[in-house]
């Protein structure tokens, strides 16, 4: 396509060559490419919204259909009232939809006829993916959203969902954002493009193309003062030429002063500066212009419609004239256009807090069918604490949970609190507003809520409350002391005044017991529940015993999670996110598996992202070890996008780490690990022992693929401590990596150091070990024996055929084994074993085991090819095996993207770039390309 400026209906922009080739190149992305989200960042005034104005030009020139949203200040605490503006133009579309999306998209924008539903979270993501992808067919998209910053958060976390959805897409989104407002949602993980100054030469440029040029020591003032923001050189030339009532006539700023600020040298920030110069404007208005301005100012919606009612019979619209004129607005298409945002800013500013309580209850009343908004004026408008205002906000804030804006409900309800005069009263608004917060994942925020609580009551039990939310937002960061320190005193202060609440603080504590692996809170841990006298909640027992006995008191721990296996709720959130830990803990690999798949498909539902990342971490753990592999990626992929998101940073990290050990077993070592050390630069694993030994044992396995055995003991070493008697670094984790620490051991001549970590760890151990750690156990103690003793050993560690669920480890028991047999000339004996090892690694496509275990058939005698296949799915994407294995089961697209919150189109481009990397042409032929040696079972959810 030929995007030369000549053949562009877009607006010449002044010194942005570089800016407009890499918006250029997002524009073509609709069209086939690699690029299709970019944020745009930089200060106010530095031209944002005037490339985001290019591209929708250029984009429309393109043959793009253009959708549009601008975020409102006064409009970001309404829940999807971003999401709306932008779909607004697709909602004819809706009764295409499947009907669970289409319920969930009504339902979400207030178009059911119906007595409102709750709205399925999930459903609604799927439906905004499908409403636009089926839009896009049928003419490529461009999706703006300008001022990113004041977007409500509901909508923000729909647009991230859709913009990890757009590959393959006709469709790209470009966002433009304040530097220091980028949301977290889109802070990393997507490319950014700064506007940042022009240059003096530019600068210059600009200002020879306006009508009131400066000239002489202006000129240079000008230059100076505006530092390269255009809108800076904009205004500060408007106001000079109207000061000395001549545009070319060459006023000096010195000594000039607007609003009580001089224009030279002042102090105070740009934005601020640029309001005062906008409300320059403003005294020479008249009276009415300003009042209609007002209103425009505090509506936060840019609907003529609304202000034409608040105004109450005026004549708004010729009130608002005066203002059109000199270029503060325009008005077009039934909306009010504010020249920058920064407009509303000065207006407001500039008037009293009674001009504007008059202007927010003048809109209130004009709001009177919109309740959440006309709540929102109302509290703007409140000039104290009012309990009838506050009511409206909290049946607001119920509204929105209702609907699925967790977010917007917190908001409202910390508003409402606000104005709540009742202390107990505030306080279970500011709980349920903390609540809110964290469905809607934002531990920060809870985190900020909770800490007025402390200060608001002295009632045990909401401080208690407040206290265990805390400990949450605290635990799904890396400050886990922080966050043991609150949950461990509410359990021990409420274990005999209210049991269940201590237990589940305790429950609440246990991730973050275990993530930090410090044996000081394990103890603790312990012995606060051993005060608790509380028998209802059997799940959060086994949940507690399990993440402190896992490997000490297994027996106890498993007892306690089959009774409450027993009577576990299939639909009960809470029960299966426990059970399903409990059961990944006490390696039920096959059954967390089954459970922690059932709650993510509630959770996703519901979602609450925060939780949504922690529990698709332990599934990915899960799929890890029973070699899935390809579901394994997935999970942590996904649990990554979650966690970014909401800020939990135990969750981003580890599966970055996760990934990267993946990486090293499939021989990707280099990339994987490099990220995972960017990802970790500078945090101090101390605090979380459990992240601290999972990152040493992907670099140690990098190593081994590499064939530095030296460093590769180093790095496996290190997870156990360097004491007289080491112990695991890591209660929990550091066991498993026992026979790999042997393995490199016996390469690199350290099995005596090996055999004093082997001997300390096992007495440490209690005597009921699962399969999982009895198999690692007798593997490493083979292959630190005696060659006449090792034999046994290798036995036990195969003998128990569960072992073989945790695939990737049975197979290396079975090369060592082979090897071990082929040495003593038992060629028959090793071949099974090897070719079992090697069918295998195939499977898993672990290429260094694989090519290993070839090798060692080919000296055992066996007919092995000079070069070993993979695995016919090598070159698949984890997203794209998945969809092979789902079509391959006989589900449609629409099944599939129902399945993986894609859309239909999405499946269908995946599927197409699918087929070639297979060497087949239709569908049918999936079940027999992705066949192996050995069945893929173990490989599909």
């Amino acid at each position: 396509m030929d995007t030369s400026s000549d053949r562009s209906a877009a607006p010449a922009i002044l010194g942005r060559p570089s800016e407009l080739a890499r918006i250029g190149a997002l524009l073509d992305s609709a069209h086939g490419g690699a690029e299709h989200v970019l944020v745009l960042t930089g200060e106010p005034g530095v031209g944002k919204s005037t490339l985001v104005e290019w591209a929708a030009a250029e984009g429309d020139a393109r043959g793009l259909r253009v959708l549009r949203v601008r975020g409102s200040e006064g409009e970001s605490g309404l829940a999807l009232s971003g999401l709306h503006q932008l779909l607004r133009p697709l909602l004819s579309g809706l009764d295409a939809l499947p009907e669970s999306q289409r319920q969930a998209l009504r339902c979400a924008f207030g178009l059911s006829s119906g007595p409102e539903a709750p709205v399925n979270t999930l459903h609604l993501c799927v439906g905004v993916v499908t409403l636009l992808t089926e839009a896009a067919a049928r003419q490529p998209l461009l999706l703006l959203v300008d001022d990113v910053q004041w977007l409500d958060l509901g909508s923000l976390d729909i647009l991230a969902f859709v913009a990890r959805r757009l590959d393959g897409e006709p469709a790209v989104m470009l966002l433009a954002s304040r530097e220091e407002g980028v949301p977290a949602r889109f802070d990393r993980d997507f490319p950014h493009l700064v506007a940042g100054p022009l240059d003096r030469a530019d600068a210059g440029l600009l200002l020879d193309a306006l009508p009131n040029s400066p000239t002489g020591r202006a000129r240079s003032q000008v230059l100076q003062e505006a530092a390269g923001n255009p809108l800076a050189l904009i205004e500060l030339s408007r106001a000079l030429a109207k000061r000395s009532g001549d545009p070319g006539g060459g006023q000096s700023l010195t000594g000039s002063t607007l609003n009580g600020q001089t224009l030279s040298g002042q102090t105070l920030p740009l934005t601020r500066r640029l309001e005062n110069l906008f409300a320059a404007d403003l005294p020479e208005l008249p009276e009415e212009t300003r009042s209609a301005l007002l209103l425009v100012a505090a509506s936060g919606s840019a609907q003529l419609a609304d202000i034409v009612k608040a105004a109450r019979g005026e004549d708004v619209i010729g009130a608002l004239l005066p203002a059109e004129k000199v270029g503060l607005l325009r008005m077009e298409s039934g909306q009010v256009l504010l020249r920058h945002p920064l407009v509303r800013s000065a207006v407001y500013q500039a008037a009293s807090f009674a001009e504007r309580r008059a202007a927010h209850l003048a809109l209130a009343e004009a709001l009177a069918d919109e309740p959440d908004r006309r709540a929102w004026h109302l509290a703007a408008a409140a000039p104290g604490e009012d309990e009838e205002v506050a009511e409206a906000l909290a049946s607001s804030a119920e509204r929105s949970r209702g609907r699925g804006g967790h977010a917007a409900a917190a908001a409202a309800l910390e508003r409402s609190a606000e104005l709540t005069a009742d202390p107990a009263t505030r306080s279970r608004r500011l709980l349920g507003a903390a609540q809110s917060a964290m469905f809607a994942g934002h531990p920060q925020w809870v985190g900020e809520i909770t800490a007025r609580v402390q200060g608001l009551t002295d009632d045990p039990a909401l401080r208690a409350e407040a206290q265990l939310m805390e400990g949450w937002a605290l635990g799904v960061t890396l400050r886990h002391q922080e966050a043991l320190t609150a949950l461990l005193s509410v359990g021990e202060s409420m274990a005999t005044v209210a049991p269940p609440l201590a237990l589940s603080a305790l429950a609440t504590g246990a991730t973050s017991v275990y993530n930090s692996g410090d044996p000081f809170y394990r103890t603790e841990m312990r012995r606060i529940y051993g005060l608790i006298d509380e028998q209802g909640n059997l799940p959060g027992h086994a949940w507690v015993q399990a993440t402190v006995g896992a490997m000490t008191e297994r027996q106890q721990a498993h007892e306690a999670f089959r009774q409450a296996l027993a009577v576990m709720s299939q639909d009960s959130l809470s029960d299966l996110t426990v059970l399903g830990g409990t059961a990944w803990i006490l390696d039920e690999t096959e059954e967390a598996t089954r459970i922690l798949g059932r709650t993510m498909d509630i959770l996703r539902r519901v979602g609450t992202a925060g939780t949504n990342a922690t529990i698709a971490q332990a599934l990915a753990f899960a799929h890890t070890e029973s070699g899935a592999w390809a579901s394994a990626l997935t999970c942590a992929e996904d649990a990554y996008w979650m966690a970014a998101e909401a800020g939990v940073e135990n969750v981003t990290l580890g599966s970055l780490v996760l990934q990267a050990t993946i990486g090293a077993f499939r021989g990707d070592h280099q990339a994987s690990c490099a990220r995972a050390d960017d990802a970790l630069c500078g945090i101090d694993l101390r605090k979380s022992r459990s992240l601290q030994v999972r990152y040493r044992y992907a670099l140690g396995m990098a190593h081994v693929v590499e064939g530095d055995h030296e460093s590769a003991y180093e790095e496996l070493r290190s997870t156990f401590s360097r004491d007289y008697v080491p112990v695991p670094v890591h209660y929990h984790a550091s066991v498993y990596y026992l026979a790999d620490l042997a393995a490199a051991a016996v390469r690199v001549g350290r099995i005596d150091d090996a055999r004093v970590v082997l001997d300390a760890t096992v007495r440490g151990l209690g005597p009921d070990r699962s399969p999982r750690v009895h198999a690692v156990v007798e593997r490493a103690t083979a292959l630190l024996s005696e060659p006449d003793a090792a034999e046994e050993h290798f036995l036990a560690a195969v003998a128990d055929p569960a072992a073989a669920g945790w695939a990737f480890e049975h197979a290396l028991t079975q090369l060592d084994f082979g090897e071990w047999l082929r040495r003593r000339r038992r060629t028959a004996e090793a071949r099974p074993r090897l070719q079992h090892a090697l069918e295998t690694f195939r499977r898993l496509d672990a290429r260094p085991w694989l090519e290993r275990a070839a090798a060692e058939l080919r000296v055992a005698g066996a007919s092995v090819p000079a070069a070993v296949d993979t695995a016919p799915t090598a070159d698949l994407t984890a997203q794209e095996l998945q969809i092979a294995e789902l079509a391959a089961q006989g589900l449609t697209n629409r099944d599939i993207a129902s399945r993986l919150y894609l859309s239909p189109r999405t499946v269908g481009y995946h599927l197409h770039k699918i087929f070639p990397k297979l060497g087949i042409k239709t569908r049918a032929q999936l079940r027999d390309a992705l066949s192996t040696p050995t069945s893929r079972r173990a490989d599909v959810d």
